[in-house]
């Protein structure tokens, strides 16, 4: 009877593990086995997550997921980068195929608990917004109604989108294709009226077209978009390494340790910076990493504000400004919780 109580427990717990997607423990020892972190990214997203010309990937999640492979190896390059459709990013995370997925991904209840995913600190703060051609003449998205709509499947956005213009009694014809690149095409070779997804996607898509003062941006922002890397359910020691990693980027900006002062930041005086990098031992060993995680982060990716800069901020292409993405003391939403 205690056997089969016991067996009848098993394969309960058995039941509910592969029910709810929850992952089995151990994701930092398989990465370590292996010998790089299998990273989901965009592929189509210039200033996110994209391949230049000689193909090397390049961009703020990139970045994201090269600070993870610096804490966990000491190497930022032990990362592998796997382009995905939004169809396929979450089956690509549930099923192993990635160890994190690094890739304008949307924080909602229902992708936390119905798809057993978690979300770590957001590494960028969006918003919903549209792209038109400027000879349309529209100045507002309430002016859209009858409009076709290039948009992704299988997103917030899709979703979003349909929720706006039920909402302002507007109708709209959704163009839906899988691939972002493709959609892109799409759009600018006018096979709809309107672009939309997350503004920044939509500055980066613009920032590629063949004429970018060709189009314009509406004013309207209709959604919250916290993006966020994301990691599997049940795997606490591996949500507490990418979780850290991101706030370190952040926390590395706040006080001012930069790619370039680093090593000189390893003779500060200062006990909260010698204990950020490991210089006074204790935070490498409760993540299970080495104690110089923190200096190898910044000294190979740089900070948070040198990641944003070179890849999505004033001087690029995208030129976008901090906004809510600035440092809580500058007036944004970014805040690292403390290292102790």
């Amino acid at each position: 009877m205690k056997l089969t109580k016991r067996l009848l427990v098993f394969f309960t717990v058995m039941a509910l593990v592969a029910t709810t997607g929850f992952a089995v423990a151990g994701t930092l020892e398989e990465v370590r086995a292996k010998g790089y972190i299998a990273a989901g990214v965009n592929g189509g997203v210039a200033g996110f997550s994209m391949p230049d010309e000689k193909g090397v990937w390049k961009g703020l999640d990139v970045d994201t997921a090269r600070a993870i492979a610096a804490a966990v190896f000491g190497d930022a390059g032990k990362v592998k980068f796997t382009a995905l459709t939004a169809v396929q990013r979450l089956p690509a995370l549930q099923s192993k195929e990635i160890d994190v997925l690094c890739r304008n991904t949307t924080q909602t209840l229902t992708r936390e608990t119905t798809n057993g995913l978690n979300f770590v600190h957001v590494n960028f703060y969006d918003g919903q917004g549209f792209l038109v051609p400027k000879k349309l003449g529209v100045k507002s998205a309430k002016e859209l109604n009858g409009a076709t709509v290039c948009v992704l499947p299988g997103t917030t956005t899709e979703l979003n989108a349909a929720d706006y213009f039920r909402k302002n009694n507007m109708q709209w014809k959704p163009v839906v294709i899988e691939n972002t690149a493709e959609l892109t095409k799409a759009f600018f070779a006018g096979r709809c009226d309107v672009y939309t997804s997350d503004s920044s996607q939509l500055a980066a898509h613009r920032s590629t077209a063949p004429n970018p003062d060709d189009y314009v941006l509406l004013p309207e922002i209709i959604s919250k978009e916290p993006l966020a890397p994301v990691v599997r359910h049940g795997d606490d020691g591996w949500y507490d390494i990418v979780n850290w990693t991101v706030m370190a980027l952040l926390q590395a900006e706040e006080f001012g340790i930069t790619s370039k002062n680093v090593d000189q930041m390893l003779k500060s005086k200062d006990p909260q910076v010698k204990r950020f990098l490991g210089v006074t031992p204790g935070l490498g060993k409760a993540l299970g990493l080495s104690e110089n995680w923190v200096y190898n982060i910044v000294k190979q990716v740089g900070n948070y504000g040198e990641i944003f800069d070179r890849n999505v901020g004033p001087g690029t292409p995208l030129n976008l400004h901090r906004g809510l993405n600035a440092q809580w003391y500058d007036g944004g939403l970014m805040y690292a919780a403390p290292f102790r």
